[in-house]
């Protein structure tokens, strides 16, 4: 078997099956199967999977782990290499396959790969302009990266290059099994990828970027929900690369104030009515609250004693009440 795409599954909704659809329309040279494991869905997600050939596995949801799922996922295949995307990342060509798995096999050296996402249309317009320029920083075409004697100094002092080379998401990825029974996803909570592609890269090893592998993957959470996201991703952030969003409370307003004010100029030249700006500057606001400081919380996590940890486990984290769910 050349390919083993593992996808973790819970309550995916109706967007699954297109998803399905799409990866079994690929049109490529390579042989793959299909390994879906689930964690308690109770919506139509298991029926949508007996559709199509897949395997299905199914965990409690106790059991669910974002690294250790996808470890137990790919155990259950053969491929030579193993794709990873999640439940809501549609293939968004019938060559995404072919062209990862090319990519992946131009040098010997690559161990792991991750490809582009496009926004779906819905998509909020601030994720829409984030998702562009995000990828856009990878390169045009293939582009490898690699810790060398070179770019070792750069790599320890400049943060935002330390991020470039070590960013991963397997929310449209692609690694050897050879290297990954060797080096599998740790058992954490957040940001399995990003630690497992920050080893790599420190080992010495070459990661890879395919913007001919896209998918269509974004997000429209409540505004709601936007806090408790962001004090997750900046607790990742902190435990990976020791990044905090502020170094201090008192500096919140003014960065807050910086990145509404970049939001409304860019916003101000988008061709939409005047009601409509108004109603996106008015999102940018309340994100931008929930994203610095949600955000500081997060990156302050470890300085807290043992009781406020466990306060803010219950009571802000996204992940922690996932897991009890």
């Amino acid at each position: 078997m050349d390919i083993s795409i593992v996808i973790p599954t819970k309550n995916a909704g109706e967007l699954f099956d297109k998803v399905l659809e799409r990866v079994f329309k690929q049109e490529t040279e390579y042989e793959y199967e299909v390994i879906c494991v689930d964690s308690g869905s109770s919506d139509q997600t298991l029926s949508i999977i007996n559709k199509y050939p897949c395997q299905l596995y199914q965990i409690p949801a106790s059991e669910f782990g974002h690294g250790k799922t996808r470890v137990y996922g790919a155990s259950k295949g053969t491929g030579e290499y193993i794709v990873f995307i999640t439940q809501d990342a549609m293939p968004a060509s019938k060559k995404w396959l072919q062209n990862f798995i090319d990519a992946m096999k131009s040098d010997p050296e690559i161990v792991g790969g991750f490809g582009i996402h496009y926004p779906y249309p819905d998509c909020n317009v601030i994720d829409k302009r984030d998702l562009y320029y995000h990828f856009k920083n990878f390169g045009e075409d293939n582009t490898i990266f690699q810790l060398t004697d070179e770019n070792r100094e750069r790599y320890e002092t400049e943060e935002g290059y330390r991020h470039l080379l070590s960013f991963f998401s397997d929310n449209n990825s692609c690694i050897r099994r050879d290297i990954f029974e060797k080096y599998p996803y740790e058992d954490v909570n957040f940001a399995e990828d990003q630690i497992w592609a920050k080893k790599m890269i420190e080992l010495g090893f070459k990661k890879l970027y395919c913007p001919y592998a896209p998918v269509y993957h974004s997000h429209n959470y409540k505004l709601s929900t936007y806090f408790t996201r962001y004090f997750d991703e900046y607790k990742g952030l902190y435990y990976l690369q020791n990044f905090r969003i502020s170094t201090s409370w008192f500096k919140l307003p003014l960065q807050v104030a910086k990145h509404i004010l970049a939001d409304a100029k860019y916003i101000r030249h988008l061709d939409m009515t005047k009601k409509e700006k108004i109603y996106w500057c008015k999102y940018s606001v309340c994100r931008n609250l929930s994203r610095y400081y949600g955000g500081y919380l997060g990156g302050k996590y470890d300085s807290y004693p043992a009781g406020v940890q466990k306060w803010l486990d219950r009571r802000v984290s996204q992940q922690y009440k996932q897991r009890k769910a």
